[in-house]
């Protein structure tokens, strides 16, 4: 049974601050509950999706096509643990550019045009996720994970693009290992969270 309703911490019209789109113009859709646990995530509070209203999809829908927005962000949270079948289909139907961001650890459902596949150390990811992948988004927090993010390089599919994001707290010391790595490595980039250079949400 596909849902018609979903855990919504909340929902903005904002600009994409990290990754291949950075700099675009986004609707992001932060759905509660997560499973994960990062021990740095920036937004806790969206782990207990009992603590966020139930909101229909099609009003979800509604308030993207209202701010005029052409591509949807749908994060949290683990929005992969949630069925996003509906979500997606409603979001297509309006004619939008449906993207995710997932830590990969449940297979994905849904329709989408753009996969951020951002593996933590926490939970393993499932496999399948690997070949849906069309960013690779690793979070730099010392210096061993840029072996574990080559075990993800080697996995996922050869046009998937590489971006190496130091994490927000160990910016200053992480910035030059990942413009040294980065060099020494050309096929991965450089993501930085320019949003919170921006101070937006």
């Amino acid at each position: 049974m596909t849902l018609q309703s979903l855990p919504l911490m909340e929902d903005f019209y904002t600009i994409q601050g990290e990754g291949f789109y950075q700099g675009h113009a986004a609707y992001f859709i932060r759905l509660g509950g997560c499973d994960v646990g990062c021990v740095w995530c920036d937004v806790k509070e969206s782990w207990d999706a009992s603590a966020h209203p139930l909101i229909a999809i099609d009003e979800m829908a509604r308030r993207v096509k209202d701010a005029g927005a052409k591509i949807v962000v749908v994060t949290g949270g683990e929005p992969a643990m949630h069925d996003l079948s509906s979500l997606t289909q409603r979001l297509k139907a309006e004619g939008l550019r449906t993207h995710i961001e997932t830590s990969g650890v449940y297979p994905l459902t849904g329709h989408w045009d753009w996969v951020c596949f951002s593996p933590k150390k926490f939970k393993t990811p499932h496999p399948s996720v690997y070949e849906e992948a069309d960013e690779l988004k690793i979070i730099v927090y010392n210096k061993s994970d840029f072996a574990w993010a080559e075990e993800f390089a080697a996995v996922v599919k050869p046009e998937c693009q590489l971006f190496l994001q130091p994490e927000w707290s160990k910016e200053k010391e992480m910035i030059p290992l990942i413009i040294d790595y980065v060099k020494a490595n050309p096929r991965w980039q450089v993501s930085l969270q320019v949003h919170k250079y921006m101070n937006i949400p």
